[in-house]
């Protein structure tokens, strides 16, 4: 039942789009992406940002090339999607 706790739960009108994970959301899914290779560079992407793309294409059905162009790296968010069994 929405009661006005749970609306303000589920309020998404903060974020950027409403796909993008909250930071309470962020906090469940962080500890299950893998840590960067070791003996390379560092990460040059935010990997929310990265999940905050796969959740908009999840979310709106759109294709990859018409993602908005955004700081997301588009190879990883692949490869990332490959990566998750599902």
């Amino acid at each position: 039942m929405w009661t006005s706790k749970n609306r303000a739960r589920y309020d998404r009108s903060e974020l950027r789009y409403p796909s993008d994970l909250t930071d309470d959301e962020w906090r469940l899914v962080e500890p299950l992406i893998p840590p960067g290779k070791t003996g390379g560079g560092k990460r040059t992407v935010i990997m929310r940002e990265v999940v905050n793309g796969l959740m908009y294409i999840l979310s709106t059905g759109c294709q990859w090339r018409a993602i908005p162009k955004e700081p997301a790296a588009e190879k990883l968010g692949l490869r990332l999607l490959r990566s998750v069994d599902l």
